[in-house]
């Protein structure tokens, strides 16, 4: 970090909060983010963050404990707020004194901040937040952090762009509060630019998915060297009455797919079949399905290619290592002109 004094300094206090080198997140892509690529960013300098996403608390259990025994630095993880096993999941990280917990996907249920914060080993909360007013919220209700996230990112995705986000929140929370930025962050000058804005640090996500270390299969990585920004589209919404969160991804065959998905699940919803909560679960278990196509058995037209628009600053294979050092110079460079 010596190397890059004035990056370092801006960085300080989101360092500080995550135990890491830099104040560099790597965002919880589910089948991406597991022990390999966790350790090798957190071991890196940065944050790792294992994706729990619809893993069963045995499993987290199993993951936890093999991130461990390749890294003794810092790392979170990511659990999504309408997991039925939520509280399960947060027991699990208690057992193994995780650090940081990043709840995503909605407001946290009635209890689960007091859970994770009030154990015997009490971790600090990391939230989402799409607005001055739900983060103002979130932050009164307990968050230690927060992560502000633009419609650029990758997965699932809010309605306003990173820089609208930034420029109405950083100036409101940054001076007080911990403030991460996320969304189509694909080189250090961007990071300059927000940290310089007040922010405690970034997050990435695609920047990371291509990384030597990813598992991502082969023909995933390729998609991604081969697409450009516009590639990486919004899923559509085909009913109002099912509220699903848009997900940007690589257009393909899956993109379709997902839209009869989502008929087929307004239909059973239409008939009484099922209640909303149980309608939007077959949504995420749909995504995590589609995401496993692509990412583990490498299925590029029918699984889901999640991705940011940043993902057009992608074009080869680097190791973890060298993607930070490369972020942290470019901000450096940056800072360094002003």
């Amino acid at each position: 970090m010596s190397t890059y004094p004035k990056t370092a300094r801006l960085m300080q206090r989101g360092a500080d909060f995550l135990g890491s080198e830099t104040a560099i997140l790597c965002g919880a892509m589910s089948w991406v983010s597991e022990r390999t690529l966790v350790s090798a960013i957190s071991n890196a300098g940065g944050f790792g963050v294992i994706a729990c996403g619809a893993m069963t608390p045995d499993l987290l259990d199993a993951e936890i404990a093999a991130t461990r025994a390749l890294t003794d630095k810092p790392f979170g993880v990511n659990l999504i707020t309408m997991h039925p096993d939520l509280f399960d999941l947060i027991a699990v990280c208690e057992k193994h004194a995780v650090g940081h917990v990043v709840l995503a996907g909605g407001i946290p249920p009635k209890g689960s901040v007091e859970a994770i914060k009030g154990g015997k080993n009490p971790a600090k909360v990391i939230c989402f937040a799409p607005t001055l007013a739900l983060a103002k919220k979130l932050l009164r209700s307990g968050a230690d952090a927060l992560v502000i996230e633009g419609m650029e990112a990758g997965g699932h995705i809010g309605p306003v762009s990173t820089s609208v986000l930034a420029q109405e929140m950083l100036p409101e929370l940054a001076e007080d509060h911990l403030i991460f930025v996320a969304g189509g962050i694909g080189r250090g000058q961007a990071i300059a630019g927000y940290l310089e804005m007040g922010a405690a640090g970034v997050q990435l996500g695609t920047r990371f998915a291509c990384a030597q270390e990813s598992i991502a299969h082969p023909d995933f990585k390729k998609a991604f060297f081969r697409a450009s920004a516009r590639d990486a589209v919004a899923s559509v919404q085909v009913d109002p009455r099912l509220p699903v969160i848009p997900v940007r991804a690589l257009k393909n065959k899956g993109s379709e797919l997902f839209t009869r998905k989502q008929i087929e699940v307004a239909g059973v919803l239409d008939r009484e079949e099922i209640a909303m909560n149980e309608a939007q679960l077959q949504i995420e278990h749909y995504w995590a399905g589609a995401l496993r196509r692509a990412v583990i058995d490498g299925d590029v037209e029918n699984g889901s290619l999640m991705a940011g628009q940043s993902v057009g600053m992608l074009k080869e294979e680097e190791p973890v290592a060298a993607i930070i050092d490369k972020l942290m110079a470019q901000s450096e460079a940056a800072l360094a002109r002003r």
